[in-house]
């Protein structure tokens, strides 16, 4: 929200009252208390007008400093907030003289100047990182008698904003005014389904904004050197987080917010499923499963989507019989095929669902003021919502969902959950305002929850719309309704890039695009993308998405680009214990991997998948494609073509290719089968190793699918010597040293001549290989 009217004025009916000086300053172990008027105190009168500002300064982690303003602490406070992970162990220093005051925790400090003027400033042992300063903070009246409470934070001279979730809008968010609100506004527009109220910079550090409320956020757009954000009320609270790197910034968010947990090593299979408005029966479901299978096309998931259920009734959790007479027996009959069956549920019932009476006598769903229940017409007629922050609804909920796990379901997309309205009365007197984003929170959570207690830890994965803070610790997401052309695949990695820097490990796309039906190139080039992603899933609306419906070629790059997913899956899984153990995205913008080149700062067209290999996807008719390389050796992981990079490459690629590079040092464990995304990793398997540079090392660790450790190696060159080791329980594991095709001497193994590399086999037992080059 904007209040200002240029450099020097305020919009008409608007009232800024900023922190002047400060007054006085109180502290103990553990807090900073600032005291501050709005103007200069000259004599004792002066005391008598307000406002006076209350800031605390606090750390609820190392690394992590809390701010929090106040004007007026007597305003009724009403739930829902985050849910924070703090370290209540976390040291800090705090410092009070006659020139200033600070609060430091691990590498960053905040210092509030107490001379004349007033700034509060932010430092890593890198310098200042950033600040408020005069008319920065402040407390904001308008015409209608509203309030708010602002912050203005500076951006020097470069610095460039992401995140602030899933946004389809261009990637750097400098210029843009963002609100903090899900809606369902597909992937074409300003809206987003998922809303996180955290940014990172490329300075190196993060800002998150505690409130579950809308947030205003002016990047750039009101003040252009200033980031500023805004809440109604009385109150703001935000936290300032420091790397130095990106990567560090997303550690410590989600140390604070929730790490993800690791979906299940199935999910990350190529899931089918019978699109949205189609007409489908069994047999209609077995005619696709069985084709994928006569094409010798892995398929590993198969999803239901709304018209499982009767028209008009969604949600009942009912099968409807008269296209699915044995849902039973038909979900016994494809999980005999291996694959795994997951449907489409929505926190929606609707009047004609055998649940709506129910859900009204019971006060389970959403009500007004006046103890009715709010119902509309849009999407479903006469649909209630349900009130997740009443227990016995959720346990109504989450039964229904057990009914379908023991029929044989093992997933759901939780589709919706943005449209939740702020006129109604919510079971635990949770602010309607607050719980408008909050509502995702809950709802995902729901279902994860059950998902984990029937099936078990590690097992659970929803493919879910939308999302608030926290929300990433139940993955996976997906972005929403995009259409099905070239600018709405670049969109949707746009979203995909924003949402990784908003701490979100795991997302996928409708392959093909979801509205209307794709070209066959456009679905051939989307598949490259779609494989090549976090998770991989055909959908549409209103045609189906099996690859012979477009062209015979059609069928060739999906079995190629899926094959390619199986035997990547050992490196791919590895980056999903990263993501939940670290909080990195597996599909990491450049900055991420690439912080100190500044080419990498705009780049939304290309991503770093783990953190060795590149992927740039064809966003065009005719295979060209232009993309960055950062500086360094990089070899294109299908051909072995080897490259410098510290530039820019124009190329052209048919079907069954695109940029796909792999970094200089990097240590790729590749694994057996092409088949399927789950199986033991470390049995057989290849460690490729590319471009080992002298001095230099790369490492990899192998997991087992349920996210165990089962082998860990690393390889060290030192002029034309290479040292290879390994630990673990795997034995029968092999390297390729790709791109190269002599060696001069070789300790601890058998060495193998391919067409372009070199394997070797270690001998029995033994867990480490001398190379002479």
């Amino acid at each position: 929200m904007k209040f200002s009217n240029g450099n020097w004025l305020n919009r008409e009916g608007v009232n800024i009252y900023s922190p002047f000086e400060v007054n006085e300053v109180e502290k103990d172990d553990q807090t900073l208390t600032v005291y501050a008027p709005f103007m200069h105190i000259e004599t004792r009168g002066h005391t008598l007008t307000g406002p006076l500002f209350t800031m605390k300064f606090s750390s609820p982690m190392q690394d992590v400093i809390r701010v929090q303003m106040y004007h007026f602490k007597g305003e009724q406070h009403q739930g829902p907030e985050f849910e924070l992970f703090p370290d209540s162990n976390s040291p800090v220093s705090i410092y009070d003289n006659e020139n200033e005051a600070s609060l430091t925790s691990g590498d960053l400090t905040v210092k509030i100047n107490k001379q004349e003027g007033w700034s509060v400033d932010f430092y890593n042992s890198m310098g200042r990182l950033t600040g408020s300063g005069s008319r920065g903070m402040g407390y904001v009246t308008t015409q209608d008698k509203k309030t708010y409470m602002r912050e203005q934070l500076g951006l020097g001279v470069g610095e460039s904003v992401y995140g602030l979730g899933e946004r389809f809008t261009p990637f750097v968010k400098n210029g843009q005014s963002i609100d903090i609100w899900n809606q369902d506004g597909g992937t074409s527009t300003e809206q987003a389904y998922k809303n996180i109220p955290f940014y990172l910079t490329n300075r190196g550090y993060g800002v998150f904004v505690n409130h579950p409320e809308n947030v205003s956020f002016e990047v750039g757009s009101e003040k252009v050197s200033k980031v500023q954000f805004s809440v109604s009320g009385e109150y703001l609270e935000y936290f300032i987080i420091n790397g130095p790197s990106p990567k560090k910034v997303l550690e410590n968010f989600t140390s604070l917010t929730g790490k993800p947990a690791v979906p299940p090593a199935w999910s990350f299979g190529l899931w089918l499923t019978t699109s949205f408005t189609t007409n489908y029966d069994e047999e209609t479901v077995n005619h696709f499963v069985d084709g994928m299978i006569e094409r010798d096309i892995p398929l590993h998931v198969f999803h239901f989507d709304c018209f499982w259920m009767k028209e008009y009734e969604w949600c009942n959790f009912e099968w409807d019989r008269r296209v699915f007479p044995d849902p039973e027996g038909m979900l016994r009959r494809l999980k005999e095929k291996g694959l795994k069956i997951c449907v489409w549920i929505n926190p929606y019932i609707a009047q004609k669902s055998k649940l709506f009476d129910e859900g009204k006598s019971k006060g389970y769903l959403l009500q007004k003021e006046n103890g009715s229940v709010w119902q509309w017409d849009l999407w479903q007629p006469g649909m209630g919502i349900v009130d997740f922050t009443n227990p016995q609804a959720c346990e109504w909920f989450a039964s229904h969902l057990r009914r379908l796990i023991d029929m044989g379901v093992d997933c759901f997309k939780t589709d919706f959950g943005e449209r939740i309205p702020t006129d109604v009365v919510y079971y635990d007197g949770s602010d309607p305002y607050k719980m408008h984003n909050y509502y995702s929170f809950l709802y995902n959570k729901v279902v994860f929850d059950v998902l984990e207690e029937k099936l078990g830890k590690g097992e659970a994965a929803l493919f879910a719309r939308s999302a608030t803070v926290g929300g990433q610790q139940f993955p996976v997401h997906w972005g929403g309704d995009c259409d099905s052309t070239y600018e709405a695949m670049a969109e949707s990695l746009r979203g995909g890039l924003s949402l990784g820097l908003s701490g979100f490990g795991f997302w996928s796309h409708d392959i093909g695009g979801f509205e209307s039906t794709s070209s066959a190139d456009l679905y051939k080039r989307w598949v490259a993308f779609g494989l090549l992603s976090s998770h991989s899933r055909l959908h549409g609306s209103r045609s189906y998405r099996v690859p012979w419906m477009y062209d015979e070629e059609a069928v060739d790059v999906l079995r190629f680009f899926t094959k390619l997913k199986c035997r990547l899956m050992p490196y791919l899984f590895s980056a999903a214990c990263d993501a939940s153990q670290k909080g990195y995205p597996m599909m990491r913008a450049m900055l991420l991997e690439f912080p100190d080149d500044p080419a990498c700062e705009n780049l939304d067209r290309q991503y770093m998948l783990g953190d060795s290999l590149l992927v740039a996807p064809i966003f065009q008719e005719g295979g060209q494609v232009s993309f960055y390389l950062p500086e360094g050796n990089w070899t294109h992981y299908l051909t072995g073509e080897k490259v410098e990079g510290g530039g820019w490459r124009k190329e052209e690629h048919g079907y069954q290719s695109l940029p796909l590079y792999v970094r200089a040092n990097s240590l790729l464990a590749i694994g057996e089968l092409d088949d399927r995304p789950d199986y033991e990793y470390a049995e057989n398997v290849e460690l490729h190793l590319f471009e080992l540079q002298d001095g230099g090392s790369a490492s990899t660790t192998v997991y087992d699918p349920k996210g165990m450790q089962k082998l860990t190696v690393e390889a060290k060159r030192e002029g034309n010597e290479v040292y290879i080791s390994a630990n673990g329980t795997s034995s029968n594991w092999s390297v390729l040293l790709r791109g190269i095709q002599e060696l001069n001497a070789l300790e601890g193994g058998v060495a193998e001549a391919t067409m372009s590399d070199i394997r070797l086999l270690p001998n029995p037992n033994v867990g480490e290989l001398k190379i002479r080059l």
